[in-house]
């Protein structure tokens, strides 16, 4: 099956290096001036430096041509540009399967992406997932990596598994769709809490309690929302997790290390230069929080902290305040 991934940044780069390792494949993105760069070098330098494409990584900037050419689609951008991607290459799509690498929630809704995805394209249409503890650079650069393709489609799963699967990047399949969205979007503000903590030079028993207790929480909620609890316990849930709270590639950890250390967001931010997904995912975490009742302290207190209402340091000593309690209900 020939992929067209649409979304060249480093996640977006890094899977259609992966998959043209395997076979042809289209790469396109918003920018031209950025593809025409990529052509130029052979190599996406503005976000992985260094790291030379596969021969069978087609860089393609008319988006009609891109999707015309191949069999199934990859979208691969922030959460919170899903919608306008899909509504944008919908009239192209036909009935072209669709997947994803999108990590989050739909921005003042709290709606999972396959709900946008549903909604946009249709009910009928084979849709899937990919997620799991991968930064980009390691995929890029070959390092072996292990992801979860979630669908409720199992024969589109297989298909994407196929695409994506090698000796050096190695798939397992779910059908777990829910926990596996869930899972992807809620680690990204565990990952503030962590980093924040980290920051603050709290030590290693804090990021060990902070992993645990920010695990119970993606539980509980997962429950509430019919996850099965072994997949948010598998690489879309606890591995990612602890990649994305520990590796200092993560993004939102290096947001929650420069909170911890006193800087604004905006300052983190501007060092950072990409996305930082969790700030707006801990909106939309609490809401879901909200709406099932369920329990998520380490989650609000970040919540609090990315919108001023409380320090690091505040919130750090209120939630330590907390009296004791059963460890499981």
């Amino acid at each position: 099956m020939l992929f067209t991934v649409i979304g060249a940044g480093s996640w977006g780069t890094a899977l259609a290096m992966q998959l043209a390792r395997n076979g042809t494949t289209y790469l396109w993105g918003r920018n031209s001036q950025h593809l025409e760069d990529m052509q130029r070098t052979r190599s996406n330098e503005a976000y992985l430096p260094g790291i030379k494409f596969p021969k069978k990584l087609i860089l393609e900037s008319n988006l009609e041509k891109a999707i015309s050419n191949c069999d199934a689609i990859l979208v691969v951008s922030p959460s919170h540009a899903f919608a306008s991607i899909l509504n944008t290459i919908n009239p192209l799509i036909q009935d072209r399967p669709l997947a994803w690498a999108s990590k989050g929630f739909e921005p003042g809704s709290g709606r999972l992406l396959h709900e946008v995805a549903e909604d946009i394209v249709g009910k009928n249409k084979p849709i899937a997932l990919v997620t799991g503890p991968s930064f980009a650079k390691d995929v890029a650069e070959g390092k072996p990596t292990l992801v979860t393709v979630a669908s409720t489609n199992n024969d589109f799963a297989h298909e994407v598994a196929h695409a994506l699967h090698n000796d050096k990047f190695r798939v397992y399949i779910s059908d777990d769709l829910i926990g596996a969205e869930l899972g992807g979007a809620v680690k990204n503000v565990l990952a503030l809490a962590t980093g924040i903590c980290d920051g603050m030079q709290l030590g290693d028993n804090t990021r060990a309690a902070i992993l645990t207790r920010g695990m119970a929480e993606m539980m509980r909620l997962g429950i509430a929302m019919n996850c099965k609890p072994e997949t948010l316990m598998g690489l879309s849930g606890l591995g990612d997790l602890v990649l994305t709270s520990t590796g200092d590639l993560s993004r939102n950890r290096r947001m929650g290390l420069a909170l911890g250390r006193g800087q604004t967001i905006e300052q983190a931010k501007k060092a950072i230069g990409q996305v930082v997904e969790g700030i707006g995912t801990a909106d939309e975490v609490m809401r879901l929080a909200k709406k099932y009742k369920v329990d998520m302290p380490i989650s609000e207190h970040v919540w609090n902290v990315i919108n001023g209402k409380m320090t690091p340091q505040e919130a750090v000593k209120e939630l330590m305040s907390r009296g004791p309690r059963q460890e499981f209900d």
